[in-house]
């Protein structure tokens, strides 16, 4: 190669240098205990309130509340700990639950650990941001909200791996939760289609199926009894000093859910919101 193309080739690759977009800057995991993960591009953003109901709050889900708490008090401390899934019916509280016991974690070890939120769509990016927050000096609850997937939906791969099947592994310093409708986290018609074209129906749903036993700690959460509707209904105009009598109260906290159809910590709040406009109060 003459000493004419070496130039030009310097030139080119100057050229393209300058074209390229800076790499991102380091986050600053002190600057939050919440993030919010973008994928396009690279971004850790700040959250500097979380939206997150007092754990005292949540009524009903006392089994799950202990479970997720303890398993979350031994990876604070350092000590081994499994991924979670909160799977079960909407509105029960599986969110807020996970907001909630990162904050109570907090509230024990000030600083302790910040809450990192990737949605499903930028699942893909997850090996990206786990080599961020190797590095980073703070331990990371990663929360996918609202995990699923759908048809031919290739991205569970990703996912899978990270939890625990590739090479690099998880980083100590980080915990998967995620919360979904689906004990699987596939809808349960592609379960029976792959069951039913497949020559060997086991081996063809195996690979989607065993996602979810990747996490160590399942936890199931169901519609609550009128009981807990009316305890989660009086928590919160106790917490929040709504003025209002307890038959009065209960009547109408009975006539929204059944207008609703559903008792749940979700139609609870609901309910509260309505009050609290109609009563002119507000919550805060």
């Amino acid at each position: 190669m003459d000493q004419d193309t070496r130039t030009l080739l310097a030139r080119i690759a100057d050229a393209l240098d300058r074209l390229a977009p800076p790499p991102p800057a380091p986050a600053d995991m002190t600057a939050a205990d919440a993030f919010v993960w973008h994928a396009d591009p690279d971004l850790l953003e700040p959250v500097p309130e979380v939206n997150r109901v007092d754990i005292g709050l949540l009524k009903g889900i006392e089994q799950q509340r202990a479970q997720l708490l303890e398993n979350t008090r031994r990876f604070a401390a350092g000590l081994p700990a499994n991924n979670a899934l909160l799977w079960g019916a909407r509105g029960t509280g599986k969110s807020s639950l996970v907001k909630a016991v990162h904050a109570t974690i907090n509230a024990e070890a000030p600083g302790t650990l910040i809450l990192v939120e990737i949605h499903r769509e930028d699942i893909p990016s997850l090996p990206r941001l786990l080599r961020l927050l190797k590095t980073g000096s703070r331990r990371a609850i990663l929360f996918c909200d609202d995990l699923s997937f759908e048809g031919q939906d290739e991205a569970y791969k990703s996912l899978k791996a990270v939890l625990e099947g590739g090479i690099e592994g998880r980083p100590t310093n980080v915990v998967f939760y995620a919360t979904s409708n689906r004990r699987h986290l596939m809808a349960r018609d592609m379960i029976d289609n792959e069951r039913s074209t497949a020559i060997n129906p086991g081996e063809a749903i195996e690979e989607k199926v065993s996602l979810s036993d990747r996490f160590g700690l399942w936890l199931g959460f169901h519609h609550v009894g009128q009981d807990t509707f009316f305890e989660i209904v009086e928590g919160y105009v106790a917490r929040y000093g709504l003025p209002i009598g307890k038959d009065d109260l209960l009547r109408a906290a009975n006539e929204w859910a059944v207008t609703r159809g559903s008792r749940s910590g979700r139609v609870a709040w609901q309910f509260i919101q309505d009050l609290a406009g109609r009563l002119g109060k507000p919550l805060t």
